[in-house]
Order: C-alpha cells, then structure tokens, then sequence
C-alpha cells in the first residue's frame, strides 16, 4: 500500500477519533503477511481463538510438517493434523485450503478485483468474511478492506468513544464507511490503538498488583 503515512493523515483530518490516535502514536505499523499457503492457514487458525493459542498450533505444525507445502498438508492428512491437536473442523479446513493452493483455485486472486478476491476466497470451505477480509488487507496489501466481526477493532473503537458496551460489528461497518476509500489504513490505526492501551491495561494491573503485595509485606 502506498502512502501509508499519508493516508493516516487524512483520515485524522476527517475523523476525531483517529486524530486522537495518529497524534499520540503518528502513522501505524504496516503489518503484512506472505501471500501465500502458509499466511491464509494461519489466519484460519486464528479463528474464534486467541492469537497466542493460534501462533503455538502454528509453529506445532511447522514443526511436524515437513515441507510446509500445501501438498505436503493433503498428503499427511486430516488424521495426521488432528493427532497433533489440531480439531476435527480445524483440520478439515486446513486440508481444504491447502487444495485451493493446488488445484489452480487461488492463482489469480491477487490480480482479482476486491470483491472478486473476496468472493474466490469465500468458495473455501472454512474461510469466512473475517479470514478473507484479513487475508486481503495483510497479504494482498489491499487499502480499502474492513475486517468486519474483528473483536480488537470493536473494543478499539468502545474505547475511543467511551462507549459502556462495544459496538456492534453492524454499527462498525456503518461506522467505517466514512474511512472510505483507507479502511484498511483505519483498521491498522485501531489496531495500533488496541495494542497501546492493552500494554497500559496489562501494566496498570501489574502495578496495583505490586502496590497490594507491597502494603502486605509492610
């Protein structure tokens, strides 16, 4: 994506919320993953799981599965990735994504449109809106792609508007319309913002933490 930097900066002319943001930590990160097998099965286990859990599955596997090619996952098998903790349906989507790698179904998505790559990726069975969406915005670099049902992205933005309850993943496709046509650069700010207050978060506990344990010994 060209013009990260720039992009960020006017969305934090549009959008207070962002300002808030792009003032405090100046333009975000740009994450990317590999196009690639390895990047969309590793979204896939990221999945209604945490990313601590899905990163430990993922290096198990790199571990085991040798070569780490989609060939190589097809011929090990279903039974072979569950016996090393994968779930059943887990396992079965791997397998699935690994013959979209194969079978010539995914060869020309990073020259499809967004809507056309997002609808080819869909046709994989285990590979929802979110996977897609992530797959799109970190692999392909696409810069207008909002990850719809993302949790950080909710709780990013309940905290930025001091809201008592997150917002709805339907309010935040609402929401993000006027990111247009940066929604990626506006999830990777909200993001940025995610990580900054849970280290705050994580510190803040730990410190009041330390305080009881110090009074006690006093």
């Amino acid at each position: 994506m060209n013009g990260l930097a720039e992009a960020a900066k006017l969305l934090a002319k549009r959008d207070r919320h962002l300002a808030y943001i792009y003032d405090r930590f100046g333009s975000p990160p740009m994450w990317t993953r590999r196009p690639g097998f390895p990047t969309l099965l590793r979204i896939v286990l990221e999945q209604q799981v945490s990313l601590v859990s899905a990163r430990a599955m993922f290096e198990r596997l790199k571990t085991n599965i040798n070569p780490f090619t989609p060939e190589q996952f097809i011929e090990s098998g279903e039974m072979y990735l569950r016996a090393l903790g994968m779930t059943r349906q887990k396992a079965h989507y791997a397998i699935q994504a690994a013959e979209a790698f194969t079978n010539g179904h995914l060869k020309q998505v990073g020259r499809m449109s967004d809507e056309d790559a997002h609808t080819s990726l869909l046709q994989i069975k285990g590979v929802g809106p979110w996977t897609a969406n992530i797959y799109l915005l970190m692999a392909l670099k696409r810069p207008d792609i909002w990850p719809d049902g993302d949790v950080a992205l909710a709780s990013s933005v309940g905290w930025l508007r001091k809201m008592k309850t997150r917002p709805s993943f339907v309010e935040l496709v609402r929401m993000a319309e006027r990111w247009r046509p940066y929604r990626s650069v506006a999830a990777r700010m909200l993001w940025q913002y995610y990580l900054a207050e849970r280290r705050l978060k994580v510190a803040e506990r730990r410190s009041i933490l330390t305080s009881k344990i110090t009074r006690r010994i006093a």
